[in-house]
């Protein structure tokens, strides 16, 4: 089940607010500026199918936020225990960091903990099957996907090049949770 988890940022281990439920979810998050929805595929679709097949199921949702928001570039990122470079991905994404761009990612499938610092908290947000997320341009976060990760997620970008991390510095990402799937 989707959660978000909300902490000071110097005390990981108190918890201020803590909740399942998607609209409490969605409406905690859009007081920080970030998207959150649900979506569902207008056909089947599975772990390992095509690219075609995936963006098609959810086409409706993509043309709508690329209508909203101008995101030019779409694609499918898939993970899983076995990929050879798990961990040098995992430790990429783990560490502070912003982008100049939204960070958009729609789990078709799996799950991913994304944790954002904004005005002194830590709102970490696991996202499973059918959760959007965007994440608005230079706020500062990181991601998790597990020592084992199993995911299928739809990205959307509005720089072509694609993923672009400005990495903070910071070690506070070494003081909050991690995923353990």
């Amino acid at each position: 089940m989707s959660r978000i988890s909300v902490f000071d940022d110097k005390n990981p281990k108190q918890i201020l607010k803590q909740s399942e439920k998607k609209l409490e979810i969605a409406d905690t998050l859009k007081g920080i500026g970030v998207r959150f929805e649900q979506w569902s595929a207008s056909k089947s679709v599975h772990a390992g199918d095509a690219q075609d097949k995936v963006l098609a199921a959810y086409q409706k949702d993509i043309d709508r936020l690329i209508r909203e928001e101008g995101y030019q570039t779409v694609d499918v990122v898939s993970l899983t225990p076995d990929h050879p470079q798990k961990t040098a991905f995992r430790e990429k994404f783990l560490s502070e960091h912003s982008h100049s761009e939204d960070e958009v990612r729609f789990f078709v499938d799996g799950e991913g903990l994304f944790a954002l610092h904004v005005k002194n908290k830590v709102y970490e947000v696991l996202c499973k099957k059918g959760d959007l997320i965007s994440v608005p341009a230079n706020t500062t976060h990181w991601f998790d996907m597990g020592p084992n990760p199993r995911f299928v997620a739809i990205r959307l970008f509005n720089n072509p090049e694609g993923w672009v991390a400005n990495y903070t510095g910071s070690k506070i990402a070494e003081r909050f949770s991690r995923l353990d799937n």
